[in-house]
């Protein structure tokens, strides 16, 4: 999956889509991993920081649940010229 690709992000606090570049979302999923109250994924502890934990979750997962039964998700999208 290319990096420099686009996503489609949709979250449990909001009702629409957003649409990020790859950095982005490394930098939103960034900010859900350091919440205090966050429940790491088993896969991720390994993971020496942040910014390498998002990095996995991008290339390897579409979901990531956060504290209070929410979640954030993310799906690889084309986005064409008109």
């Amino acid at each position: 999956m290319p990096r420099e690709g686009w996503y489609v992000v949709l979250e449990s606090t909001t009702a629409t889509e957003v649409f990020l570049t790859a950095a982005e979302l490394q930098e939103k999923l960034v900010t859900y991993l350091e919440l205090p109250d966050l429940e790491l994924p088993y896969d991720l502890q390994p993971l020496p920081d942040a910014v390498s934990q998002a990095q996995h979750l991008i290339d390897t997962g579409c979901e990531l649940r956060l504290p209070n039964g929410g979640y954030v998700q993310w799906y690889a999208v084309r986005l064409e010229k008109t």
